[in-house]
């Protein structure tokens, strides 16, 4: 397992693990294998920001098991910091690894959320890419909060070792940390809006932005509403460059 009292920095009073994909996933197939429930959460410079006046949010992302550098933003920040974090350990790349791997290791999965359909349409598109792959169950992410007890008690009876939600950032992160606890010893990680492109519902950026590390531009572009949401990047440099300037 990774030894978090040297692998963790502190970016804004998140702490993030310095790992690569490979890394990524031999934790959880270590939390896999011995039956330990885990908290994966992909960081990017947007929910760092939000925690800034979140401080409960801050607390559940510090209280993970893992935190993956998911954006650029993060990179960035570390490198300023004085640490290098090898590459982006996205929630997209790190779903269809960990699908990948699912096949040879017989884990069962489980999709919830997005629209009514998505999660469904993602699984399937999932298994005609990965023959073999066991899904579990699928569920959409529109209950209702009264609801939610049931939702959990449907995955528990299913018993997946991976559960990927797709409920947006942060309350993917709250979900998982109000019910880990009911989940067994599922591996439980928030991919965001990884369904709706996993289903073709929405395009990936292409490879020559992705390896540009331009990803965030191709999604504003394609999604000029975006325009708002971006708007947390500079404001997450400029913390970020008051932090190193202050040497803490």
């Amino acid at each position: 397992m990774i030894d978090k009292t040297k692998s963790r920095i502190d970016i804004l009073g998140c702490q993030i693990d310095q790992v690569n994909m490979e890394e990524a996933l031999a934790f959880i197939e270590k939390s896999i294998e011995e039956s330990i429930p885990s908290h994966i959460i992909t960081v990017n410079a947007e929910i760092v920001y939000q925690a800034q006046k979140d401080k409960q949010l801050q607390e559940v992302i510090n209280a993970a098991s893992l935190n993956t550098p998911d954006g650029i933003g993060i990179v960035w920040a570390a490198r300023q910091l004085g640490f290098l974090l090898e590459e982006r350990v996205t929630g997209i790349d790190l779903l269809d690894r960990l699908c990948s791997k699912a096949v040879a290791k017989g884990w069962r999965i489980f999709f919830l959320g997005a629209a009514p359909g998505i999660a469904e349409q993602a699984a399937r598109k999932l298994l005609d890419k990965y023959p073999g792959l066991l899904i579990a169950g699928t569920g959409d992410g529109y209950f209702k909060e009264e609801e939610e007890k049931a939702v959990i008690a449907e995955i528990k009876a299913l018993s997946p070792q991976i559960l990927f939600l797709g409920l947006g950032a942060p309350k993917q992160e709250y979900f998982i940390r109000r019910n880990l606890k009911y989940l067994d010893k599922a591996v439980c990680i928030g991919v965001g809006g990884s369904f709706d492109v996993v289903a073709g519902i929405k395009k990936r950026a292409p490879k020559l932005f992705i390896n540009l590390n331009l990803e965030w531009l191709y999604r504003l572009l394609v999604e000029p509403t975006r325009f708002k949401r971006q708007l947390a990047l500079p404001r997450f440099a400029w913390l970020v460059l008051k932090q190193k300037w202050r040497g803490y």
